[in-house]
């Protein structure tokens, strides 16, 4: 097979972080969500507050009562093992506080991109991540809304697909934007397994209102209507 080098032009560069870096030469931004940035700090602080609360509480409770009471200035070095081990027990402070920081650093780094082809999904921390999660492989769409995306008027989009799953955090208008998405999806599948040659004049089938481009509503064939 002959080797084409077009197809690998790859820059020797880290820099390409963008998802204008990531798309095909044909291939344009159809929309761009971003979570809201109240919601999705908040859904953070919130998500182990009540269980890091209670364990910070049980364990601050007995060092005072060791302070207090001059046991720790007893035990001498053993003092020092009893402080390790409460720094340790209290991991599930530490874990909440590192996920509240961690929502707030990569916050920015988060965008949600619609293509003709694909749902883009970038993330990252550290370094940039790319999911791509392609319309034709999507087997379901699921909104959730808790108690602070209702308060904030964002929700939650899960993504189910081939091989994988995603969410799309936090984003606002969430039940036009989940429309949207179930709406694409049924028109691309139906496209698929209907392509515009094999398409009846008349079909007794599935109702569906999709009309292939360059028909015209009223064409039979473009709605699989009788």
């Amino acid at each position: 097979m002959k080797k084409d080098e077009r197809y690998f032009r790859v820059p020797n560069e880290m820099q390409c972080n963008r998802v204008e870096d990531i798309l095909d030469q044909e291939e344009s931004v159809l929309l761009r969500v971003t979570p809201d940035r109240r919601a999705y700090i908040l859904n953070a602080v919130f998500k182990m507050m009540p269980v890091a609360i209670l364990w910070a509480a049980f364990d601050i409770f007995f060092i005072v009562m060791l302070v207090t009471t001059g046991i720790f200035e007893q035990l001498g070095l053993f003092s020092l093992f009893l402080a390790g081990f409460f720094l340790l027990h209290l991991a599930p402070l530490w874990v909440w506080i590192a996920g509240i920081v961690r929502s707030v650093a990569e916050y920015k780094n988060i965008e949600y991109v619609f293509t003709e082809k694909r749902v883009i999904l970038r993330s990252g921390l550290v370094g940039i991540d790319f999911k791509n999660i392609y319309y034709s492989d999507i087997e379901g769409v699921n909104l959730k809304v808790g108690i602070i995306d209702r308060i904030c008027h964002v929700g939650d989009i899960y993504i189910q697909a081939l091989r994988q799953s995603s969410v799309l955090f936090d984003v606002k208008n969430p039940y036009p934007l989940l429309a949207e998405i179930q709406r694409i999806v049924h028109d691309i599948k139906t496209d698929i397994a209907f392509p515009n040659a094999l398409r009846p004049a008349e079909n007794t089938g599935f109702r569906t209102k999709y009309v292939p481009e360059g028909s015209s509503p009223g064409d039979k064939g473009g709605d699989g209507q009788k």
